[in-house]
């Protein structure tokens, strides 16, 4: 249940910042690379977690090159938190490491307010 909810929490984030622009409800000078950025990142993040997931199943015969977790962070930061939501969830990877959820709920929650600061302040003045 908490899976499925988080995966359409993410799902619709993305749809509603794609709807805002389509819908032409944000300002005309935001242009289309702020969704676009958004969606691409998300991607981006959703891969580095499946390509984490498949060379941590490997590191259990050999040795070989992790992700770093300060990456995936990192790329949750930057706007990439949708997909690194989905990714935990559906991939069940980095779902057990409590300081890594700590960390991505800190991600998502400064995301969010980010970017409704800046609505407000475009949108309100």
């Amino acid at each position: 249940m908490i899976k499925k909810t988080l995966i359409t929490f993410s799902l619709l984030y993305l749809a509603i910042i794609w709807l805002a622009y389509l819908s032409q409800y944000l300002p005309i000078y935001i242009p289309i690379y702020v969704p676009g950025y958004i969606s691409s990142l998300s991607l981006i993040t959703f891969i580095m977690y499946a390509w984490d997931k498949r060379q941590a199943k490997q590191s259990t015969h050999k040795k070989v090159n992790r992700t770093s977790e300060r990456t995936l962070q990192l790329l949750s930061l930057f706007g990439g938190w949708p997909g690194a939501l989905i990714a935990q969830q559906w991939l069940r990877h980095k779902s057990q490491k409590r300081r890594f959820i700590g960390v991505l709920w800190l991600c998502i929650i400064l995301n969010i307010s980010g970017a409704g600061g800046v609505l407000y302040f475009l949108i309100g003045s």
